[in-house]
């Protein structure tokens, strides 16, 4: 039954997919990389969240919450304060100059160059951090759900190995023959299952711990963990608190606002107004992201009392557990698309980034849209190879999967936010100052972290928590770049030109709206400290 299950809902969603963008030109650039800049605010909504929202979030997540508890959730609700800052702020930069990759925008702002260094490195973070992160995370969760190893009579690797590849053949042949029309189509149908789903788990273990009573099992979980809901964190917490203001800010406000396979999807809305309506309605829902992705993991340690070596199959094991036989081929159906949703937008966004960045730069200049095209899905199948060739060497990764994903991420996610910004607020920082800062952040980001930390810490020292390490850095770079628009200016001051790609006159309740949204963040806190 959950087989048939599972198998239906996954065939239902790609039927209805197809027929959404069966008249959608994937032969354009516009077509096929922007969903013909056609997408609404609710398509958007659910696309950016189905994209973050995978099986590295709710799997890694909750394997964090179970180690450490609450303090966890700073990644989900400071989210919705950088979507709201890009609603406010980036997009209506971008949708003004028309691009269709942020290493456009850069190339507008410093030139060539620095364009092909983010390109490059996007790519590389796409190919050794993002997509086996979401292939081993998955294939993870599947396993568990469907006693995979058992059935197939292999051990856990092995068995692995197999998932792995059937889950990145598939997701591959959405993203590099669909275009992002049919992966943000077929993420929105996926969110409202994810997100009914995922309500689902938190629901079960309560009544599951309260004897049927979901407030019984709230009281009961609070009372025999209240070290679990205490959101500060101590020193040696994943997040501890003070990171909220370093770090913390970094990587959200690169991830919503700079990374490729996120912000795609509100580039290709069809004005300002539905990109913002879809960002404000994400960050409202995205509020609720600690019930789906943290308090599961504590379910799981009340349940199993704190005895799961890997704490990555915290959720698995507690969906299994808690979950009734007749839901579990429809959750598994719809987490799978989950999974694919993020393995498809940064296969998309890498198809993207090297059909236009530097295909149609470097390779071949004179390639009309098609060749384009054709290049980046090439491209897109040897990187989709090579990521399934790696995740299964993830099994086991001290830390966590999310961890180890947040920390690798910000070798990229610092130097990048910080040109992007320095490039709208300061008009006088030149292309040189900003290549200078990337080369710089990211030698001296992966140094400190994978040399000098393993060092230290093998000697019993103090390093910094890699939330302020990458604070520390970016602080260094934007001081470093304005200091240097000081000494060695532009000889010309930057100047936007309106593209009239689409309509950017603003949504009239932004204001209100993202107002709103950032005091229920910070009553969160409140409440929970």
């Amino acid at each position: 039954m959950g087989i048939i299950s599972f198998v239906g809902f996954t065939l239902l969603v790609a039927i209805i997919a197809w027929w959404a963008t069966r008249k959608t030109d994937e032969n354009t650039s516009d077509g096929y990389f922007l969903g013909g800049r056609s997408l609404t605010g609710p398509v958007i909504a659910g696309s950016l969240l189905l994209t973050n929202l995978s099986t590295e979030q709710i799997v890694g997540m909750n394997g964090a919450s179970f180690r450490d508890g609450l303090p966890i959730m700073a990644y989900e609700v400071i989210a919705a304060v950088a979507m709201v800052f890009t609603a406010f702020v980036l997009l209506p930069k971008y949708l003004n100059v028309g691009i269709a990759t942020i290493p456009q925008f850069l190339e507008r702002r410093y030139g060539k160059t620095t364009k092909t260094i983010v390109s490059l490195l996007f790519l590389m973070g796409y190919a050794i951090s993002m997509l086996p992160t979401v292939l081993y995370s998955g294939a993870l969760a599947i396993n568990s759900m469907f006693d995979i190893p058992e059935k197939l009579g292999m051990e856990p690797v092995p068995a692995l190995w197999i998932t792995v590849w059937a889950i990145g053949i598939i997701g591959s042949i959405y993203a590099i023959f669909g275009g992002l029309k049919a992966v943000a189509v077929s993420d929105s149908i996926n969110a409202v299952g994810l997100i009914i789903g995922g309500c689902l788990i938190p629901i079960f273990g309560l009544m599951y711990i309260g004897d049927g009573n979901v407030f019984d099992g709230m009281n009961t979980l609070t009372t025999a963990l209240p070290e679990k809901f205490n959101i500060i964190g101590g020193a040696t917490s994943d997040v501890p608190f003070w990171t909220i203001f370093t770090g913390m800010l970094i990587v959200n406000f690169y991830y919503w606002g700079t990374n490729q396979a996120i912000i795609q999807r509100a580039l290709g809305a069809k004005n300002l107004k539905e990109g913002q309506k879809g960002l404000c309605l994400a960050a409202f829902i995205k509020l609720l992201g600690p019930f789906v992705v943290v308090l599961p993991g504590i379910i799981a340690f009340y349940i199993f009392k704190g005895d799961i070596p890997n704490a990555d199959e915290a959720y698995p094991m507690v969906v299994k557990k808690v979950l009734p036989v007749a839901f579990i081929g429809f959750f598994a159906a719809v987490l799978f698309g989950a999974i694919l949703s993020s393995f498809n937008s940064a296969l998309n966004s890498s198809v993207t980034l090297f059909g236009l960045d530097l295909y149609k730069e470097y390779i071949n200049k004179d390639a009309n849209e098609r060749q384009v095209v054709k290049a980046g899905k090439i491209f897109g199948t040897f990187l989709a190879i090579f990521s399934m060739a790696i995740a299964p060497l993830l099994y086991g990764v001290q830390g966590g999967v999310f961890t180890y994903l947040q920390e690798l991420n910000g070798s990229y996610s610092v130097p990048i936010l910080a040109i992007v910004l320095i490039g709208i607020f300061s008009k006088r920082v030149t292309g040189k100052a900003a290549n200078i800062s990337i080369v710089f952040s990211v030698v001296v980001y992966l140094f400190a972290m994978y040399v000098i930390r393993p060092m230290r810490l093998e000697a019993g020292e103090y390093f910094p928590h890699f939330l302020h390490l990458m604070g520390i850095i970016f602080a260094i770079v934007v001081i470093f770049m304005l200091i240097l628009s000081k000494i060695s200016p532009r000889e010309t001051e930057f100047k936007d030109e309106y593209t009239k790609q689409v309509d950017i006159t603003q949504w009239k309740y932004l204001k209100p709206v993202g107002y709103t949204i950032c005091g229920l963040v910070v009553l969160i806190y409140i409440y929970f400290s």
